[in-house]
This record gives C-alpha cells, structure tokens and sequence, in this order.
C-alpha cells in the first residue's frame, strides 16, 4: 500500500504532537529527538513533524509518496524521468531515522517531492540511520539547487 507523506516544520514538537494525536486520534509511531511521525491507516497518510526554529509558524517542508519496495522508487524514477522531469535521486539515505531510496522532483512552485521506500529503521539499524550522524540534515527536502532549477541529476 502506499500513502502520501505530508512533513511539516514545526516550532513546538510537543504542541504539535499533542494537537496532530487529537486531530487523528492516535499516537506517534516513531519519536526522536526533534522529530516525530504518524503512520495513519485512515486516510492513508504518514504525517512527519520535524522541529524548527522556535517562534516561527509550521511551514510545509516536503511531500512524498512511500511506497513498498525499492523496485517501486525505481519504477518512479523511470516514469518521473521518461515524463521529462527534473530527478534527483537517494539510494541508501539516513533519513528521518531510517535507511531509505528515494527519487526527488519539484512542483512548479518548487515545492520538493519525495518518492521513498524505508528500508530499514533505525530501531533494527542502532544508530547508523540516526540523520545527525551523516550530518545531512534530515528530510530536508532540499535535494539540491539543481533540482529546484529544473536541472536534473541522474
């Protein structure tokens, strides 16, 4: 099955768990230092809060698709390339505290787009998917200028 991904930047992670646990009516699925995520089954969303600077307002940090396998993210790229879109891609990522693949493109307003299968999660991984560790910044949506510009990387 796959759902869409909604990855909101927030300045109070706490608020924010505690207001998103109301509104779906369940509990986190995975919390971390500065991070959180629902996995919610209706409707199908995974719902990511990633903290930000304190005082400022939730702004929209990505979207995404995740999918089951890394044959699908393949498939993604293929089509999203074949469709005459800018990709950037991500094979075996730590991100959002978990081993990933995933393929980038940007809307017309340049709003970043993932396509990602979770390989593994950093509960079986230790801390070797923890996004701080690779310095990377996590899920930043930011893929590259490049990409944003419209030039794609293979």
């Amino acid at each position: 099955m796959s759902r869409a991904q909604l990855a909101l930047r927030v300045s109070d992670l706490e608020a924010s768990i505690t207001f998103y646990s109301k509104l779906f009516g369940t509990e986190p699925a995975k919390r971390r230092e500065g991070y959180a995520n629902f996995a919610i089954a209706e409707p199908p969303l995974k719902l990511v809060l990633i903290e930000g600077e304190a005082g400022q307002d939730t702004r929209l940090d990505h979207l995404g698709v995740e999918v089951e396998s890394t044959d699908q993210v393949t498939a993604a790229t293929s089509r999203l390339k074949d469709a005459g879109l800018a990709t950037f891609e991500e094979n075996d990522t730590s991100c959002c505290y978990a081993l990933q693949d995933k393929v980038w493109v940007h809307g017309p307003g340049r709003e970043p787009w993932e396509v990602y299968v979770v390989k593994a999660d950093a509960d079986t991984l230790g801390e070797s998917a923890d996004p701080d560790a690779a310095g990377d910044g996590c899920c930043t949506g930011q893929a590259t200028e490049d990409t944003a510009a419209g030039r794609g990387h293979d």
